[in-house]
This record gives C-alpha cells, sequence and structure tokens, in this order.
C-alpha cells in the first residue's frame, strides 16, 4: 500500500532565503517518489502566494495565514501517515496536534537553533521522531547550548542540479571579488562590515580592485552609509537583488568570492561559488571552514586577527593562477559531495528509513 505523507514548508520559492532552498531540495526528493508511485506526497507552504516554479508536486499555498497552516496540518493528520518540515518554525504546527500523533522530521538549520533560539522551537527538536542538521558545527553549537542535539544527523545540503555552468575564461578585467546574501539589522554578520572596512588596504595594494554587494535587507542603507565614507568608495558597488537567471553574468565577472561570516549554518553560496569554479574566502568562526577547506578549495579566515582578512584576499588577486587553481579544486569538491544527486543519495535512506517507522 503507498503511504500518504505531508511536507510542510515556509517557502518554495527560488531566491527567497537557504531555508528555501533547503525545503526546495527535499522537495524534489519528494516530488520523484511521488511521480513514481510509491509515495502519495501532500504539500503546503506558509508564506508563498502561490505556486513555486519547478515544483509540481500538489501544494496548498497558505499566502501567509498561520491559521489555514496549522489547520492545513491537523487536517492531514487525518489520512497521513508522516510529516516533513523544513524547519523547527514550521514544525511547531506539528505539536498542536492533541489527538492524532503522527511521526515527523525536521531539519536544525543554523541560527534558529544556537544561543536565541526561541524555548517552543528547542521543544519541539526534543519531540521530533527524526531531527536533522545541515552540518556538523550546527549540530555542536545547538547540543552545546541546549543538550539535545547530539541524536540529530547532519546531512549536507547541495545545489538544486548536477550541471557544471559553462567554463569560462579566467575573468581578466578588474579584480572583483563578490559577497552575495541576505543584509540583515546592523550589517548583519554576513562579512560585510569587514569587507567595507578592509578595502582601502586591498586597493592601495591592488588598484582598482572592486567589492560588489549583492543581496538586499534592512540592513542595506546602513551598509550603503558606511560605503560611502570609505576612500575606496568608488571601489565598491551595490547590484541590490540579482534575479538566479541574471547570476551568470555576474559570476563571470568575478575572480573570487568572499562572505567571512561568523553565523553561517551551512552556506549555500559557498557551495554555489565553488561550482562556478572560484575560490572561497569563508570564516573559522562557524559552519564555513566545514564546506570550504582551508588551503585548497580557498582560505577560512580568522577576523578576530587583524590584517588577516586583507592579506587573503589581496593574495588571491595577486596571484590569479593561484586563485583558479583553487576554484578548480573547489568545483571538484562541489562534483563529490555538493551536487544534487550527492544530497539525494544522503537524503533517501534517512526518508526510506523513516517512512519506516510508526
Amino acid at each position: 500500500m503507498v503511504q500518504h505523507v505531508f511536507f510542510a514548508a515556509e517557502s518554495l520559492r527560488t531566491g527567497n532565503s537557504g531555508i528555501a532552498r533547503l525545503a526546495r531540495l527535499m522537495a524534489r526528493i519528494l516530488e520523484a517518489e511521488h511521480s513514481e508511485d510509491r509515495l502519495r506526497v501532500r504539500a503546503a507552504t506558509l508564506s508563498d502566494p502561490g505556486p513555486a516554479s519547478g515544483i509540481s508536486l500538489p501544494i496548498h499555498s497558505m499566502s501567509g495565514s498561520r491559521t489555514r497552516f496549522v489547520w492545513s496540518v491537523q487536517k492531514a493528520a487525518l489520512s497521513c501517515s508522516h510529516f516533513f518540515y523544513d524547519f523547527l518554525g514550521m514544525a511547531r504546527a506539528h505539536c498542536r496536534l492533541p489527538l492524532l500523533r503522527r511521526p515527523f522530521l525536521v531539519w536544525s538549520a543554523g541560527i534558529d537553533v544556537w544561543e536565541n533560539a526561541r524555548p517552543v522551537r528547542i521543544r519541539t527538536a526534543r519531540t521530533a521522531d527524526r531531527l536533522l542538521s545541515i552540518s556538523h558545527y550546527t549540530r555542536e553549537r545547538a547540543h552545546r547550548t541546549h543538550g539535545c542535539f547530539d541524536r540529530a544527523e547532519v546531512c549536507w545540503l547541495a545545489t538544486e542540479t548536477d550541471e557544471s555552468p559553462p567554463l569560462h575564461s579566467p575573468h581578466r578585467g578588474r579584480p572583483t571579488v563578490l559577497i552575495l546574501s541576505r543584509i540583515d539589522d546592523g550589517g548583519g554578520y554576513k562579512g560585510h562590515l569587514e569587507l567595507i572596512a578592509c578595502w582601502p588596504k586591498v586597493l592601495s595594494a591592488v588598484p582598482d580592485a572592486r567589492l560588489v554587494i549583492v543581496g538586499k535587507g534592512p540592513g542595506l542603507e546602513l551598509l550603503q552609509q558606511l560605503a560611502s565614507f570609505s576612500p575606496a568608495a568608488a571601489h565598491i558597488s551595490f547590484r541590490g537583488f540579482v534575479p538566479d537567471e541574471q547570476m551568470d553574468a555576474l559570476w563571470a565577472e568575478t575572480n573570487v568570492f568572499a562572505m567571512p561570516s561568523r553565523g553561517e549554518g551551512f552556506g549555500l553560496v559557498y557551495v554555489e561559488a565553488m561550482r562556478q569554479g572560484l575560490p572561497v574566502i569563508a570564516s573559522v568562526h562557524d559552519a564555513g571552514s566545514e564546506i570550504n577547506l582551508d588551503g585548497q578549495t580557498g582560505y577560512n579566515v580568522n577576523l578576530d586577527r587583524e590584517g588577516e582578512l586583507t592579506e587573503r584576499i589581496v593574495h588571491l588577486l595577486q596571484n590569479p593562477d593561484h586563485a583558479i587553481q583553487m576554484g578548480n579544486h573547489g568545483r571538484a569538491r562541489w562534483q563529490d559531495h555538493f551536487r544534487y544527486s550527492a544530497f539525494r543519495a544522503r537524503f533517501l535512506p534517512i526518508l526510506r528509513e523513516f517512512l519506516s517507522s510508526r
């Protein structure tokens, strides 16, 4: 008998967030099982106004209504044997099932399970039948803080494709460093502030080097103000939100991808930079160093060591052959570990073992 399962996500739309990309990865696995008649899948998204592109599952979009979302979970419990959630915030709805207890699988996805995690999310994690973590770093930090995440299984994420992008000739124009991420209040924790601060020194060693900042968020205006006061202001540009279909051109004009973050739970954008054959600058302070191999696919800098970020950027811009070599190693690492098929190979056994539980 084919099992009926329910999948719930905050969003499945491209460009929304790392959580949305995690949800799309899981949706693609469930979609394949559904199309092969191994499962019957129903799905719901909380915030999407309509269907998400590229996903053909039967999905009910709740357009932001939490009441409708919780009701859809409650109703699904009458006919579905197992539930899947993209992160703990969504799985709270499951814990409101007072009469029907159904097994549920949920992801712990970085900052949502660390020091400032909402207590209700930690309680939800404790009751999950299957708890996954996007990285060893995320699991260990959450366990140090809350003491209940040692049972979480690590399942690295990946790109949504196995397809390698076209091989571009190495960029020989203006030396360019790219950071791509959401910009949170106060400039965020992704490394924007540190990159802007170090750019005058980068310019003194690499004239005409430019820093390109892509992304939006509540901290954007502050970053723009800080950059305007910098002696290197003319060499720092803001591109705002860039749709996925326009990113290939941007990657092609980039020499180095840098996002020296202090709070990355995984860092899907590192994986995408590796897929593009670019060297990566991450940090030693979070999961970046788990994904990016220091000295091989790029560098993981200690932001508390003055000048280290500047030195690594300058080295890669002044030594393009070494940067290209690191980028090639990164592309090989993506092919080995971070393609969609690699994620599928990791997640399918977990899915099937979970579905065998009652």
